[in-house]
């Protein structure tokens, strides 16, 4: 037998072409897809014609989704004798003053000693005086204790808040 009579035999090697072109064409129209509508672009930057047309104002938008954290903390630094609850509450109530109506989201407190133990109980003292002074500011706050060198009785906060 010849090698006509035996017919065309099937090589994948032939399909190479067709895979290229069909994963050109996805990536083509992938790529179209990413664009916006260009007359749908000019039609809204165009002004309207009508002089008696007023724009409809937007309505505000709803929270559909979690709350988000603001980027930037609120910054406070509290000085009160290790002990004295009632004026760590009352120091810390009126340094949370100003953002009453606010919930917090998490607070880091840097309690100031000269040792690190010291002053992480000191941050813990703290923490559990801003649940007193502001329970409803600190109603699912979560707080973590630090140390950070330097003189007894001091401590400085870092306050997350949700958005509004």
């Amino acid at each position: 037998m010849s090698a006509r009579k035996r017919g065309f035999r099937f090589n994948p090697l032939h399909l190479a072409g067709w895979l290229f072109a069909d994963m050109l064409l996805v990536l083509a129209l992938v790529s179209m897809g990413d664009r916006g509508d260009p007359l749908a672009a000019r039609a809204a930057a165009r002004p309207s014609t009508s002089a008696e047309a007023k724009p409809s104002p937007t309505p505000t938008p709803t929270q559909t989704g979690p709350r988000s954290v603001e980027r930037k903390p609120v910054k406070l630094h509290v000085t009160a004798e290790t002990g004295d609850s009632t004026r760590m509450v009352k120091e810390l109530r009126a340094a949370t003053s100003r953002y009453e109506g606010r919930e917090a989201a998490f607070v880091l407190t840097f309690g100031k000693a000269p040792e690190p133990g010291a002053g992480q109980a000191y941050a813990r003292e703290i923490n559990k005086s801003l649940r007193k002074a502001r329970p409803d500011m600190f109603i699912d706050a979560t707080t973590r204790d630090f140390w950070n060198g330097g003189v007894s009785g001091a401590a400085d906060l870092e306050i997350y808040f949700y958005t509004r």
